[in-house]
């Protein structure tokens, strides 16, 4: 018989973010008995975790299932005898993220919160962070699942797999949404489609997408050829190039256009920044208005704005996951995990991001062996950027961290790479303690 009552810790419980979380544990109450959920949060998130925990106890009442929901700054009381701990924190909140876009932009290169140098300066605030949660998890929890929502997730979740003892398996909601935007170009239900991928987070290719189990991989390139397009909320959807992308012949995720048309997506940013503001100061507003509609106490199912956001889908896969591992479900899910031998054209010890089975076990990834030269060449460049970025995090070692931003495809030079580093730990300094 499984155990009755689960207990789930949510590290970033204040997220705007967290009614996904929420209707995705209502929707599974059936087959996922939760009966404690902490959502955490640090003091100066605890307005924010105030506001969205008394929506969270709204929903739970309005949906009629018996989950206790406890707000909480006290980490370790949360994480005490947990059975999951997902994480979805930002370290410096949205303030941070805002440098992080505007640092590269001012040597004109691309700014953003999880691709290139901004993804490294949101890493280094974050290494520190994760590895002194995986000690609590270590010393009160040891035999909990993390589940990693925390960007840039296949970064974060390497360093936990590489310097603790954590069962973790990262997520991201990327591969879940080009799964539905190859749905919408098709124009079919999003349940007919399944696509093998591989690949990196945030740099993970479609190898095959099929259609009721039918190979339709070049219908849909044709699609994307003539305009089709599918995007994210956070990323400029500039259409690609029909002979480009017919010589691809993969389904790219959205983030590709950072590296394959960067020119113009410095561009659009530069664009966007002097006009909208950055992402992140647009996500700035768009959270500003999700908490004031929050606050209502009429309030009582996950508003449909929440999807302006970027993060569509989240608690799918997330709450998707969990269930998988709690009922050893054996059903197949897109995570960041080790490779182990997954893609041989990478080292076994790094986190690819690639279909898996999951069971009680974790999660099974399915065997690529060598992918193609096309796209051999630029995963490996991000991987080694990956793996220096982690180095700089754990130690603070300088030399990792100027190596780590010299090798990024988006940043053009060591000079330009030192500048941008130099500035970044200026202006992180207090979120940069191994430095």
């Amino acid at each position: 018989m499984p155990k009755k009552g689960l207990k789930i810790a949510t590290i970033g419980g204040g997220s705007s973010y967290t009614p996904e979380l929420i209707e995705g544990f209502i929707k599974r109450y059936d087959e996922l008995p939760v009966k404690d959920l902490y959502l955490v949060d640090i003091e100066e998130g605890k307005e924010k975790l105030d506001i969205v925990g008394n929506l969270a106890k709204r929903m739970i009442k309005n949906a009629g299932v018996n989950i206790n929901v406890h707000l909480t700054l006290d980490r370790r009381e949360a994480i005490k005898d947990a059975d999951f701990v997902t994480t979805q924190f930002r370290v410096g909140l949205l303030d941070a993220r805002i440098r992080d876009e505007k640092i590269p932009l001012k040597y004109d290169v691309i700014g953003q919160e999880t691709t290139g140098p901004g993804g490294f300066a949101k890493a280094q605030r974050t290494i520190p962070v994760i590895l002194d949660i995986c000690k609590d998890i270590e010393e009160l929890a040891p035999d909990a699942w993390l589940i990693n929502f925390t960007n840039p997730s296949g970064i974060i979740t390497e360093t936990v797999l590489k310097h603790t003892k954590v069962k973790a398996i990262g997520l991201c909601n990327v591969p879940i949404g080009m799964v539905y935007g190859a749905a919408e170009i098709m124009g079919v239900d999003v349940n007919r489609v399944s696509i093998d991928f591989a690949g990196l987070n945030h740099l993970v290719w479609g190898t095959h997408v099929y259609l009721d189990g039918e190979d339709v991989t070049d219908k849909l390139i044709y699609s994307l050829g003539i305009g089709k397009s599918m995007s994210m909320k956070n990323v400029a959807d500039i259409p690609w190039e029909p002979e480009f992308i017919s010589s691809l012949g993969m389904y790219p995720c959205p983030y590709h256009r950072y590296y394959y048309l960067t020119d113009q997506m410095l561009e659009e940013i530069k664009k966007d920044a002097q006009t909208l503001g950055t992402r992140g100061e647009q996500v700035k507003k768009i959270e500003e208005e999700l908490f004031k509609l929050y606050k209502d106490l009429d309030l009582n199912v996950k508003p449909p704005q929440l999807e302006k956001r970027g993060g569509a889908h989240y608690s799918d896969a997330a709450c998707s996951l969990i269930n998988s591992i709690y009922n050893d479900k054996k059903d197949i899910r897109v995570v960041n995990v080790k490779n182990n031998g997954t893609i041989l054209d990478l080292p076994d010890d790094v986190v690819i991001e690639t279909n898996a089975v999951i069971d009680k076990a974790g999660a099974h990834p399915l065997s690529i062996g060598h992918v193609p030269t096309k796209i051999r060449g630029l995963m490996q460049v991000v991987k080694a950027y990956e793996e220096l970025t982690i180095e700089a995090g754990v130690n603070g070692n300088y030399d990792a961290a100027l190596q780590a931003l010299t090798v990024n495809p988006l940043v053009p030079s060591a000079m330009i790479a030192k500048k941008i580093l130099d500035d970044i730990i200026e202006q992180n300094k207090y979120y940069l303690p191994q430095y």
